[in-house]
């Protein structure tokens, strides 16, 4: 395999670890709200891991001890994970902050059938 793939490889396995590691902090309500979020930091692993993972780099300043492989798999991680913050802080500042209506109507209903599901 050539060293694009290489990267792309390390970039995805990044984007997946953080999302996952990110899950592990505060489970989600639900599974919709796991598979958004998880989804979202895949995503956003994936486009900004390189980005990331250059500021990382250069601000800790490392950027010349680390190669090409770490940079992306390190980036896509931490984008991935900041994602995750962001997309969980936002679903739940909007749920509790805004009036009765589908949003909370939609949880109520899941809250309910995951309670059933346990019975």
């Amino acid at each position: 395999m050539n060293d694009d793939t290489w990267l792309w490889v390390a970039k995805g396995a990044g984007a997946i670890a953080g999302s996952a590691i990110s899950l592990a902090y505060i489970l989600p309500h639900g599974r919709r709200e796991a598979a958004t979020r998880f989804a979202v930091g895949v995503v956003c692993g994936l486009v900004f891991g390189g980005s990331a993972g250059l500021k990382v780099a250069t601000e800790l300043g490392i950027a010349n001890a680390i190669g090409s492989l770490e940079l992306m798999l390190m980036g896509s991680a931490a984008a991935s994970l900041c994602a995750w913050w962001a997309l969980g802080f936002i679903m739940r500042a909007f749920v509790q902050s805004w009036p009765p209506g589908p949003i909370q109507a939609t949880q109520k209903g899941a809250n309910e059938q995951e309670t059933a599901d346990e019975r």
